[in-house]
Formats: C-alpha cells, sequence, structure tokens
C-alpha cells in the first residue's frame, strides 16, 4: 500500500477533497490517502509515508523540521522543505529573470529598525546615507513596497512618490523590505503550476474582494501566443525554484507578461476563493501528481559536492 500524507492548518476544503478524491479514484490501485498525525519525531523512527503534501510548515517551524527529516529519509515531499526554506522574493527574482522571465525592477532595502538581537555595531558594513534618489530613480513610481519574505499582500504599500515611501518605510519596523516596479498592467493572471508540467491559467482582479477576484474579471479572450508565453514561464519558474506545487502571478503590460508573485508554494485552492471549475482542477492534478510520486522509485536526498540536497540518481 502506496501512503500519502496531507500536513494542513487551519484550511478545509482543499485538504479534504484532495484526501477523498485520492482515496476514491486511487484506492483500488493501492494508494492511501490520509491527514499526517505527529508527536515527536525521533530520529531513527520511519516516516511511514511516500509522499507528504505540505500546507502549512512556512507558519510551523516544527513541522518544517518534521519535513526535513522526512525527506531525508526518502519521503518525497512536495514542496521540498530545503528548497522552500532557502527562498526569498528578492533572489527568485533573479532566479526568475535568469530563466528568461520579466520580473519588475526590483531593490532589497536595510532594516529600518535593527532586527532582534542586533545592534549599532551589527550594521558597520552598512553604508550611509542610503542613495534613495538612485533607488527611486531606477525603480521608478508608482511602485510597491513589500517584505522580501511575505505572502498574501501581507504589509504590501503601493507608493506613489517619495513622501509615501518615507511614510510606509518608516513602519515597517524591523521587517526586511523590497521595493519594486509597479506594472501598469492591462491584463492580470495567477496561474497554478503542478509537478513542474501541468498548468492552469487563471483570470484574476488583484483588486476586487477576495472572494470576487477569480470572477469580477476582463472577459475578453487570452491571445494564444500569450497563453503559450505563460504556460512556458510558469514550467520554467517552477523548475527554477524546484517547485511541484506554486502559484505564478503575471502582470500583463504591453503584451508582456510580468512575474509579479511566485513564490507560493502553499498557494491558495480554497474552493470558496478560487471557484468550482479551479478547485476541481487543483484537486485532481496534486492528487495524480502525488500518486504518480508515491509510486516512482524511492530517493533520498544526498549532499552533493557544492553542499546542495538532491534526490540520489
Amino acid at each position: 500500500m502506496k501512503k500519502i500524507g496531507i500536513i494542513r492548518g487551519m484550511e478545509t476544503t482543499f485538504p479534504d477533497a484532495l484526501v477523498q478524491h485520492i482515496n476514491e479514484e486511487y484506492g483500488e490501485q493501492g494508494v492511501h490517502a490520509e491527514f499526517v498525525q505527529i508527536d515527536s519525531v525521533n530520529m531513527d523512527a520511519d516516516p511511514s509515508y511516500d509522499v507528504i503534501i505540505d500546507r502549512i510548515s512556512h507558519e510551523v517551524p516544527f513541522y518544517r523540521s518534521y519535513l526535513k527529516w522526512a525527506a531525508l529519509k526518502g519521503t518525497f515531499v512536495i514542496n521540498n522543505p530545503f528548497w522552500w526554506s532557502a527562498d526569498d522574493k528578492f533572489i527568485d527574482n533573479i532566479i526568475a529573470e535568469n530563466a528568461g522571465v520579466a520580473v519588475p525592477k526590483t531593490v532589497i532595502l536595510p532594516h529600518k529598525q535593527h532586527p532582534p538581537n542586533t545592534e549599532s555595531n551589527s550594521f558597520r558594513n552598512l553604508k550611509y546615507p542610503i542613495d534613495w534618489e538612485g533607488i527611486f530613480e531606477y525603480v521608478g513610481f508608482p511602485c510597491f513596497l513589500k517584505p522580501h519574505d511575505g505572502g498574501g499582500w501581507r504589509d504590501v504599500t503601493k507608493i506613489n512618490n517619495p513622501h509615501e515611501f518615507f511614510d510606509a518605510y518608516n513602519e515597517s519596523g524591523d521587517l526586511c523590505m523590497m521595493l519594486q516596479e509597479g506594472i501598469e498592467f492591462e491584463d492580470y493572471y495567477r496561474c497554478y503550476g503542478i509537478g513542474r508540467k501541468y498548468t492552469k491559467i487563471m483570470k484574476y482582479n488583484p483588486g476586487a474582494e477576495p472572494h470576487r477576484r477569480y470572477f469580477d474579471v476582463n472577459p475578453e479572450p487570452t491571445s494564444p501566443k500569450l497563453l503559450k508565453k505563460m504556460e512556458k514561464d510558469i514550467i520554467a519558474i517552477c523548475k527554477a525554484l524546484g517547485y511541484d506545487m506554486n502559484t505564478v502571478e503575471f502582470a500583463v503590460r504591453d503584451g508582456v507578461p510580468y512575474a509579479i508573485d511566485f513564490m507560493n508554494p502553499a498557494p491558495d485552492a480554497d474552493y470558496y476563493s478560487v471557484g468550482a471549475e479551479n478547485f476541481d482542477w487543483v484537486v485532481k492534478h496534486v492528487a495524480k501528481y502525488a500518486v504518480s510520486k508515491s509510486k516512482a522509485k524511492k530517493k533520498t536526498l544526498q549532499f552533493t559536492a557544492n553542499g546542495a540536497l538532491e534526490p540520489d540518481a
């Protein structure tokens, strides 16, 4: 019996539907899905899962360590907890650009306030004063101030001029922030990437109420050329970041899709948020991919010569 575990937080509709779908569609093939149960973790134990789908470890360090342990023991984790732990949005922009994807101009900024357990001497390498004029000239206005590792539009501020920037930056506390070019878009998309091969391109309205963002959208059809480019970019980003489950947001300006937000390894998949059609698609494709990995030859993670963690051959 192949065993797939789901580790979840507050969400209900997606993980519940995923367990049910796997058991109904693949149970006769010897595959069983369930919610992971954990207490303490004995380093010499066996995880007992062929695949674990992670929906919450970014908020619970105990779960993240458990998943790293499981991955080292040979469990295939969606998404790889080592890759996920290494990411931030600034670095991911550089990785995406190197993969041939258009991204907005972005600058990472020093903390406004000292992070915990640091003091003035911790920043003796920091050049002062900061060249704000050079930063504004490079990024331009409007732009967005956002945490370099945030999600869900947390602590994101649209900036129209230097005065608004300093007001927002002064309120950022000890967060590490980045300033990103605002793409004045004619269309916007949010897209699932599953298994580094399946894509679902969804029109999206970031300015609408959360429950209407997939519905209050431009009704005009998307050109085949743009669809092909976005499909290519989704796969390129997921491969470059090592993500098996992700969402990529594109702001389209002058026909060019700019990847705005694509570090979403536990992407929104709630039925009431994404709607029935998108929900059914993501449940079926995550299940299909997880089942395929459960049946694949088990590969334990190994340290390579440069220190990276990769599955063995």
